[in-house]
C-alpha cells in the first residue's frame, strides 16, 4: 500500500465514524511564542482540547505536517525524520477509551482497511503511579480484543510514565495515560509470546492518548472537565510496515529523492553505512527545508528562530553532500523540485511557492559557499574552531576535514567542552522561551491578539490591500507581527498605522464572532491565511467595518478593552518580510 492510499484510507475510515476531515495547519504555529514549529497534530488544536468549540464539531480527523528539531543529530538511521506527517483522530469531550482502542484495532486489522495480521500486534498501557492509577479500563478493553483473536495476554505490557504517559506539552496543561500499538517486523516464526519494548523488531505504529488530567501550576493533577482523545499514527513509519520494509527511506516517500542524490553524487544507497547515512540526511534535510520555506508563512534562512533551523538544515545537507562528493553548483533546488513534485497534490502550497523555495535555497547555498571561504581563511590564521562555529556557522566536522587537508592540528577535546557549555547556556535561555507547547490565553495575550487584527487592517489601509500577514508571535508583554512588504516603513506611515489602530480602539467597536461555511466567509470578503486549517466551517471575527478575518484565537469583546496601541520597533525580518513589534499601554 502506497502512502497516498494509506493517508486517504485513514481519513475515510474516521469520516465513516462521524469525524470531520480538517486540513493540515501551517508548520508555523499561530500566535504561540512557546514553540518554533508545529510538532504534532495536537498543537494547532490546543484551544479546542481546552474547551473552545471547534467549527468541525467534537470528532475530527487530519493529516498534519510536522517538524521536530530535537532529533536533527539522530537523522540518518532508518526511522528518524525532521519533517513527517502525523495522522490523527480526535474526540473533544465526545467518545473515550473504548471507541478509540476498538477503532484503532479495526482500522489496522480489518481487511477492508489495512489488513495487518493481528498475530503480529502488541500493545502497552500505563502501569500507574502516585499521580494516576493503573489504566485498568484500557487493559480490560485490550484483553477482550486479544481473547477474541487468540492473542496471548502477555502481549499487553504495563509500562511506566516514561513509556505510557503523554504531556503536558509544557509545565502545565492537559495530559494523561496513553496506549501504544506495536507491530512485529521480524520473521513470522520468531514472534514472541510477550511484548518487550527493548526489542527493535517491535515497531510502534500508533499511540492513543487519553487526556484525563490537567497539570496545574502547583504541580498537582486535576481531572479535566472535558475528557479528550488524541491519537497519532506516523505516516512514514506505517507506510514502511505496509510495504514489509525495515527502512522508511526505501518507501516512495523518499525513493525519488534518494535516486536524485545518487545521480548527483555517483554513490549508491546501501554501498556503505556512512554513504547510506549521508544520503538519508541530505534527503531528510532538503525535504524539511522545502516544506518550511514553502509554508504559506514563508520562513527564510536566518540566524534566529525558525530561520536558524532552516539555515542549520540546509548547511548540514550541503556538508553531507560534500561528503558524498557532490561538486555541482546550486544542486539543492534539484532535490527540492522532486519534493514539490512528490507532494504538490496533498500540499498545494509547495507548488504555489515554488519560485520562492528555489530562490531561497540558491541564495543560502551561495552564502554558505562564501562562509566556507571565509572560514577557511580564519582556520589558516589559527582561529579557534569554536569561534568558527559560533561566528560563521561553520560545523566542527567540516573544520576537522579542512584542517586535516591543510595539515592543521585542532584540539577536538577543547571544542567538545566549549560546545557542551554553549549547549547548556542555549538550553537555559530557551527554557523560558519554549517552556510550553500550549498557547497562552491570558487576558493580556488576548488583548494583543485582537490588536494584531487591527494592525493588519491598518497596514492594508496605509500601504495597500496587497499586504498579507506572514506570521505572528504574541506574548503577554508584546505582539510581534510579520507581513509581506519590501521597504522600510517611513515615520509618517508608522504614525498613521498607530493612529488608525487607536482610532478603532477609541470607537469601542464590539468584536463580533460568527461560525459559517468557509465559502460564505470568502463571499463576505473575510480574509486570513489561517483559514485552511478549519475545514468546511470557520469562525469569522468582524470588528465593525475595520477588520473582517478568519481566526481561531481568543479575542476581547470590545476594542475599548484594549488600551493604547504603540509601535516599539519596525525592522526587516527576512527577504521581502517586515516585522513590527508593538505593545498596549494601559
Amino acid at each position: 500500500m502506497k502512502a497516498k492510499e494509506l493517508r486517504q484510507k485513514y481519513l475515510e475510515f474516521f469520516e465513516s465514524k462521524g469525524h470531520t476531515i480538517i486540513p493540515s495547519a501551517s508548520l508555523i504555529p499561530e500566535n504561540d511564542p512557546t514553540v518554533l514549529f508545529t510538532t504534532a497534530g495536537m498543537h494547532p488544536l490546543v484551544p479546542y482540547l481546552m474547551g473552545e468549540k471547534h467549527p468541525g464539531g467534537t470528532r475530527l480527523v487530519d493529516a498534519q505536517k510536522a517538524i521536530r528539531t530535537t532529533d536533527i543529530e539522530e537523522v540518518g538511521d532508518t526511522t528518524h525524520h525532521t519533517f513527517f506527517e502525523m495522522m490523527g483522530n480526535w474526540s473533544l469531550g465526545d467518545y473515550f477509551k473504548k471507541e478509540s482502542l476498538e477503532w484503532s484495532w479495526e482500522f489496522l486489522t480489518s481487511l477492508e482497511w489495512l489488513g495487518l495480521d493481528p498475530k503480529r500486534l502488541a500493545v502497552s498501557v500505563f502501569e500507574g503511579d502516585e499521580v494516576a492509577p493503573f489504566d485498568e479500563e484500557a487493559y480490560r478493553i485490550w484483553k477482550e480484543i486479544f481473547e477474541k483473536h487468540g492473542i496471548p495476554e502477555a502481549r499487553i505490557a504495563k509500562l511506566d510514565k516514561k513509556a505510557n504517559w503523554w504531556g503536558p506539552a509544557g509545565e502545565t496543561g492537559p495530559c494523561g495515560p496513553d496506549s501504544e500499538i506495536f507491530y512485529w517486523v521480524g520473521p513470522e516464526d520468531e514472534i514472541p509470546q510477550s511484548f518487550n519494548d527493548d526489542n527493535d523488531l517491535w515497531v510502534e505504529v500508533w499511540n492513543n492518548v487519553f487526556m484525563e488530567f490537567n497539570k496545574t501550576e502547583n504541580g498537582s493533577f486535576e481531572k479535566l472537565t472535558q475528557q479528550n482523545v488524541d491519537t497519532g499514527l506516523g505516516l512514514e513509519r506505517v507506510t514502511a510496515v505496509m510495504q514489509g520494509l525495515d527502512d522508511n527511506y526505501k518507501t516512495e516517500l523518499w525513493i525519488n529523492l534518494i535516486t536524485k542524490i545518487e545521480e548527483l553524487s555517483g554513490k549508491k544507497y546501501g554501498q556503505s553505512e556512512e554513504i547510506t547515512k549521508a544520503l538519508r540526511v541530505v534527503a531528510d534535510h532538503i525535504k524539511a527545508s522545502t516544506f518550511i520555506i514553502g509554508d504559506d508563512k514563508g520562513v527564510t534562512p536566518s540566524n534566529t528562530d525558525q530561520g536558524y533551523i532552516v539555515r542549520r538544515l540546509i548547511r548540514r545537507a550541503i556538508r553531507f553532500g560534500k561528503q558524498l562528493g557532490i561538486t555541482k553548483d546550486l544542486w539543492l533546488k534539484e532535490i527540492a523540485l522532486i519534493v514539490i513534485e512528490d507532494y504538490k497534490d496533498v500540499y498545494p502550497e509547495l507548488e504555489r511557492n515554488k519560485d520562492f523555495i528555489l530562490g531561497q535555497l540558491d541564495k543560502e547555498e551561495i552564502q554558505f559557499s562564501k562562509t566556507l571561504e571565509k572560514g577557511l581563511k580564519e582556520l589558516e590564521k589559527g582561529t579557534d574552531p569554536f569561534v568558527l562555529f559560533t561566528t560563521y556557522g561553520f560545523p566542527i566536522e567540516m573544520t576537522q576535514e579542512l584542517a586535516e587537508e591543510k595539515g592543521i592540528k585542532i584540539d577536538a577535546e577543547d571544542f567538545k567542552n566549549k560546545m557542551k557549555e554553549h549547549q547548556e547556556k542555549s538550553r537555559t535561555a530557551a527554557a523560558g522561551k519554549f517552556a510550553s507547547g500550549l498557547a497562552d490565553h491570558s487576558e493580556e495575550t488576548t488583548r494583543l491578539h485582537t490588536a494584531a487584527h487591527l494592525l493588519l487592517s491598518a497596514l492594508q489601509k496605509v500601504l495597500g490591500p496587497e499586504v498579507i500577514q506572514k506570521g505572528s508571535n504574541i506574548t503577554a508583554e508584546r505582539l510581534r507581527f510579520d507581513f509581506a512588504w519590501e521597504e522600510k516603513l517611513s515615520d509618517e506611515q508608522k504614525a498613521e498605522v498607530e493612529r488608525l489602530v487607536n482610532e478603532a480602539i477609541e470607537q469601542k467597536i464590539p468584536v463580533d464572532c460568527k461560525e459559517m461555511p468557509i465559502e460564505e466567509a470568502k463571499a463576505q470578503g473575510a480574509s486570513g491565511i489561517f483559514g485552511d486549517k478549519y475545514g468546511d466551517r470557520v469562525k469569522v471575527y468582524k470588528i465593525g467595518d475595520f477588520s473582517h478575518e478568519l481566526c481561531s484565537g481568543p479575542h476581547v469583546e470590545n476594542t475599548g478593552d484594549l488600551g493604547r496601541f504603540k509601535i516599539t520597533k519596525e525592522q526587516s525580518s527576512s527577504a521581502g518580510v517586515r516585522r513590527i513589534k508593538a505593545v498596549l499601554e494601559k
